[in-house]
C-alpha cells in the first residue's frame, strides 16, 4: 500500500509570501511540498508551459531577492527575539516620553 503524505494548510500557509502586492509561493518552497528538486518542477513548468495563466511565474528582481533574503535571516534568528528587542525599545520610548 502507498504511503500519502498531506500537506496541512499551515505548511502552505507558511510559504506564501506577499511580493509586488500579490501572494506568491517560491519555487523551492513548492517543489519542497511536492517532494521534487526545484530545477525538476521548474522544467515541469516550462515543458507545460501552455497550461499555466501568463502571469503563473515571474522572476524576482536583485532588490525582491534581497528583501526576501533579509526576511529570512529574521526568521532564522527568530521572530521571539526580534519581538523582544521591539519590546524593550518601546518600554525605553514610554518611560522616556514625559521628558521629551
Amino acid at each position: 500500500m502507498a504511503e500519502t503524505n498531506l500537506v496541512t494548510i499551515k505548511q502552505i500557509a507558511t510559504r506564501i509570501y506577499y511580493i509586488r502586492g500579490i501572494k506568491v509561493m517560491l519555487d523551492r518552497d513548492l517543489a519542497e511540498l511536492y517532494e521534487v528538486e526545484t530545477r525538476v518542477l521548474n522544467q515541469a513548468v516550462k515543458r507545460q508551459i501552455k497550461r499555466f495563466p501568463d502571469d503563473f511565474m515571474f522572476q524576482l528582481s536583485k532588490a525582491e531577492f534581497k528583501n526576501l533574503k533579509s526576511q529570512f535571516v529574521i526568521s532564522k534568528f527568530g521572530v521571539k527575539s526580534a519581538l523582544d528587542s521591539i519590546k524593550y525599545h518601546t518600554r525605553v520610548k514610554s518611560r522616556l516620553d514625559p521628558f521629551i
